[in-house]
């Protein structure tokens, strides 16, 4: 059995599921999420939880055992707390705006780079150099802040860019200079 697959998945107060053949609809404070699962897993609602099971052990139905679980686990945590990523912002003059529904980025370029929000995902600036993503569905939440740092990696010489918050950036020593 999957270790992951079989734990259940508690369903806080809230929070309403509802099951209709292979599609799983979440509902909870945060918004509303809805997938349609493989038809070989089922998904049960008892009480207060919910459990994935499979029909059998063929290689296909175990790996799609734990993935299911995790999904709708991600679904009932998204939907009660939400989800979050926090980038950083450093480098000389580098910084970041909202303005309206849009963000607004100076990172180094000849021109401002700008990007508007999405449905689903709210963008906060509380300082000019962190950005907060946040949202519901983890998978649209860690998509837009990929494609936000993606504007201005960090680079390992000084640092500079967008970056996760704890994230570790190896750096390089420079050039070694003249000779010795």
């Amino acid at each position: 059995m999957s270790r992951i697959g079989r734990l259940p998945i508690a369903i806080p107060a809230g929070v309403d599921v509802t099951i209709d053949g292979s599609t799983v609809t979440v509902k909870g404070p945060k918004g509303t999420l809805s997938r349609q699962f493989h038809p070989n897993i089922v998904v049960a609602k008892e009480e207060n939880t919910l459990l994935v099971t499979r029909p059998n052990d063929e290689q296909q139905n175990r790996a799609l055992h734990g993935l299911t679980r995790s999904l709708l686990s991600n679904m009932v945590t998204g939907v009660s707390t939400g989800f979050s990523k926090t980038l950083e912002v450093s480098g000389t003059g580098y910084r970041a705006v909202k303005q309206g529904s849009q963000l607004v980025l100076n990172v180094g370029y000849s021109h401002q780079v700008i990007m508007d929000e999405r449905p689903g995902v709210t963008i906060d600036v509380p300082a000019p150099n962190r950005i907060v993503i946040s949202g519901a569905d983890k998978q649209q939440v860690g998509q837009f802040a990929a494609e936000v740092r993606e504007k201005r990696p960090p680079e390992p010489y000084k640092g500079k860019g967008i970056k996760y918050a704890g994230e570790v950036i190896r750096r390089k020593e420079g050039k070694a200079g003249k000779g010795k």
